[in-house]
């Protein structure tokens, strides 16, 4: 397939731009249809709700409000001073079309629209369409006429889910942002123009038909409003680091001498596997929140899903369609000039990946304790963690609906902002009950309604808010005690009491969602690597990454640390479905940089049977690629704190943290570090396991690379999973039987007398009969491995230019031989 996106190029692109735009126009069409359903079955919220629902049917509209404020020299809000402002104002509202109707407080049967002390003041506006179809226009200009009757001593502010639509940012800033910062992310590390465009060239494609398709989805089935957002969030992340593995391995492929054609379809028959595999797992982690049984994430699971689903098919049918268009272009023109002077360029780990993967192998403990103690920390938080829900008292104190909610707070008491309902059904007489009600502790004000269709509501308004932890307690008070003892059938409803029941049902399931996800990827990890270390490790890290994220969630967004400084608001409780997707999440990016880290480990102790050079090599190698990654999802997660939404920004936040602590403290701190303490256990599995495990290459290994010309060249080792042995056997000879046993290796590290690391030495294996075997040349950090056919006696020749050269014989036994050797001007000296 990539061979054919990669010839038919035009078509690809054609096809892609097509259906970019058919979705495109289908879904302005079609509009949008997202609901937000946080009601759940068998709960005492839902049955209130349903009852009244048909005792009361609700108007098509959405309800606002404005509040105002006299102070001062003002008078009282139903002085003729202000109600010669306030009044005119809402005629004139209330003439607007798209306006339903306006409930002001100056009618004699509105008057507990008026708070005690007669200084605040509130009317109620109902749209003709629900908020998200009333059109900003008429909502900006609601708001402008109210607040146009402002004077001094008089405050005029509005609250509602239709006001808050035009205190939202313009729609794409945060993901304009983080795509510009993952921008300069990829510059940096390609320093090439066209290869930067192409990862966010894919990602864009991925998420805007993504975005598109969710809308249309919308219509058919249940799609809450923060499913777009969490779909860019996770669609440009994914799609962008997915884009970034395979344009990293497409450039080093033609960086060591291959065609532009055949770099790409090798980037893709490797990379880009792996891409698939990680895709696969991220929606397979999404999916897992269906096991929570909660409709709200029903739509979220739909949307995000497809979002990562179009992403990974953009990065693996686009992207090599994009390919052929560069061709050698996607080098730099200082790499093209270098490729044609200096032929093909070897890929090997040097650098501060080689030296910091070398530093973990010589301290793993002292590595690992310092990462258990950073983790632990950042954890602690997480033990004061509340699920509840945001509202707007939590936006930030500029904006007119957190005025108004605060005005609304401070004249008719905190609960005012979520009153509860008590719905009697059967047309039992409640007189009694709203008398226990209003004797209750912590309840400010408590009335029965006029009884409709046999059924009675008792509107209850606490004396806490509605975040409060006494709202909570409250309305257990209610459902465990007063209304067992008023002897009737009641059920506590409203918006307060649906979120409490949604976050102690997500709390509930919640263990058994995270088992879910973490046995999940213990199999899968399992199969992939066959061994049981490895996954158990892989489930602790994950266990320990989420801990550490939700602690920097809790300390941000509940505690209050740097809310405000960043723009987003008054601290309050954690969103109660944030934990289950930022799980998914987190879940599906750790397998990514896992399997890409453990795969390139695996291989080495494949080839070596050597735990602690597989663990230093793997890390050397791909720790760079994870860190860009990782750095880009940071810069893209970090950008949703700029969406004005606070369930973007929160799982924005979480996110950011959870990957950059997953990157660069686990994975290339800890992990490695534990892999170097376990040993050889990492490897471990019975083998009537090994016998009935099914089989999965994640990424199948390289073709072996032509040989190059001349004695001293070498292709070297590939960055991700390319060929483990440092260069290709120059003689084909059949070898001379030393002993019995099958082939192993010998390998170790070539020095200088000061110790460092000697690169371009050859090392060549010679049998007793003085037939040549395997010739290497040694890479940046000085190792080498030369293939040894059988156990038995053989002849190490060292060389390299301006020291002397020397042979050592050497005996192999029936595992991998490890043989260090330091060069001197003299020859080479043995230090094993």
């Amino acid at each position: 397939m990539a061979r054919w996106c990669y010839r038919h190029r035009l078509v690809v692109l054609v096809l892609w731009v097509g259906a970019l735009f058919g979705l495109g126009a289908a879904g302005t069409s079609a509009g949008t249809d997202y609901s937000n359903v946080f009601s759940l079955p068998d709960t005492d919220s839902k049955q209130a709700y349903d009852l009244m629902t048909k005792a009361f049917p609700q108007s098509s509209g959405d309800t606002d409000t404005v509040v105002w404020r006299s102070s001062g020299d003002a008078g009282a809000v139903t002085d003729t001073a202000v109600r010669s402002r306030i009044e005119p104002a809402l005629e004139e509202i209330a003439g607007m079309r798209g306006v339903g109707e306006v409930v002001g407080p100056y009618d004699t049967k509105n008057a507990a629209q008026i708070s005690r002390d007669g200084r605040t003041a509130f009317a109620q506006i109902t749209f003709t369409d629900q908020a998200n179809e009333v059109s900003k226009d008429l909502v900006q200009k609601v708001v402008d006429t109210a607040q146009g009757a402002e004077r001094d001593g008089l405050q005029v502010e509005l609250g509602g889910q239709a006001i808050t639509r035009i205190q939202e940012p313009p729609t794409g800033v945060s993901e304009v942002v983080g795509i510009a910062a993952a921008a300069v992310v990829l510059f940096l590390a390609f320093g090439s123009l066209f290869a930067m465009l192409l990862p966010i060239v894919v990602a864009i494609t991925g998420v805007g038909s993504g975005m598109m398709a969710t809308m249309l989805l919308s219509h058919v089935t249940n799609v809450p409003e923060v499913a777009p957002l969490l779909g860019s969030l996770i669609g440009l992340g994914v799609g962008i680091d997915y884009a970034l593995f395979i344009v990293t391995r497409h450039r080093r492929g033609i960086q060591r001498g291959l065609e532009p054609e055949e770099s790409a379809v090798r980037a893709l028959n490797t990379s880009g596997r792996a891409v698939l595999f990680a895709g696969g797992t991220v929606c397979i982690a999404l999916a897992g929140m269906l096991v929570m049984n909660l409709r709200f994430l029903d739509g979220v699971v739909i949307a995000t899903s497809l979002t990562v689903v179009l992403s990974v098919l953009a990065a693996v049918t686009l992207l090599p369609a994009l390919l052929g268009l560069l061709g050698p272009r996607v080098l730099s023109r200082k790499q093209r000039r270098k490729l044609a002077s200096a032929g093909p360029d070897p890929a090997e780990a040097s650098g501060p990946a080689a030296r910091w993967s070398a530093y973990v192998q010589e301290r793993p403990r002292s590595i690992a304790a310092m990462a258990l103690v950073v983790m632990a920390v950042l954890a602690l938080p997480v033990l004061s963690l509340r699920l509840g829900a945001t509202d707007q008292g939590n936006n930030q104190e500029s904006t007119t609906t957190r005025q108004a909610y605060d005005l609304l707070a401070e004249g008719f008491g905190p609960g005012f902002n979520g009153p509860l309902q008590v719905v009697v059904p059967g047309g039992a007489d409640t007189t009694e009950l709203v008398r226990t009600i209003r004797a209750t502790d912590d309840v400010a004000q408590a009335a029965a309604a006029p009884p409709a269709g046999g059924i009675t509501v008792i509107q209850v308004v606490p004396k806490t808010s509605p975040q409060s932890v006494g709202t909570d307690r409250l309305i257990d008070r209610l459902r465990d005690d007063v209304i067992p003892e008023a002897g009737v059938e009641a059920h506590v409803g409203g918006v307060t009491a649906v979120f409490k029941d949604f976050a102690s049902v997500t709390g509930d399931r919640l263990p058994y969602f995270v088992g879910a996800i973490i046995g999940l990827g213990f199999l899968l990890l399992l199969i992939a690597f066959r061994s049981l270390v490895v996954p158990l490790t892989a489930a602790l890290m994950n266990l320990i990454a989420a801990a550490a994220s939700f602690g920097v969630l809790v300390a941000v967004f509940q505690w209050g640390w740097g809310t405000e400084f960043l723009g987003i608001g008054k601290e309050g409780p954690i969103t109660a479905f944030l934990p289950v997707i930022m799980l998914s999440l987190l879940f599906g990016l750790s397998m990514d940089y896992q399997v890409f880290l453990v795969s390139r480990m695996h291989e080495e102790w494949v080839h070596t049977g050597d735990n602690a050079r597989a663990v230093r090599v793997g890390l050397a190698e791909t720790s760079r690629v994870i860190n860009c990654a990782a750095l880009i999802m940071i810069c893209v997660f970090s950008a949703f704190v700029l969406s004005g939404d606070m369930e973007g920004a929160m799982a924005g936040i979480g996110l950011a943290a959870a990957v950059a602590l997953d990157a660069f403290i686990l994975r290339t701190a800890l992990v490695p570090a534990a892999m170097h303490l376990l040993g050889r256990s990492n490897w471990w599995l019975p083998g009537w396991l090994e016998e009935r495990l099914p089989h999965l290459a994640v990424e199948p290994a390289e073709p072996p690379a032509e040989s190059p010309t001349g004695p001293d060249k070498d292709t070297g080792p590939d960055k991700d999973t390319g060929p483990v042995k440092t260069a290709e056997p120059v003689s084909t000879a059949e070898p001379e039987k030393s002993g019995t046993g099958g082939a192993t290796v010998v390998h170790g590290f070539l020095r200088t007398v000061d110790g460092d690391p000697l690169a371009g030495a050859s090392v060549t294996l010679v049998s007793r009969g003085g037939r040549q075997l395997d010739r290497v040349t040694s890479i940046a950090d000085g190792s080498y491995i030369v293939s040894v056919p059988a156990p038995g006696a053989y002849t190490l020749a060292v060389t390299a230019r301006g020291l002397a050269s020397r042979a050592h014989h050497v005996t192999v036994g029936g595992g991998p031989l490890v043989y260090d050797v330091e060069l001197t001007d003299d020859g080479a000296g043995l230090v094993n």
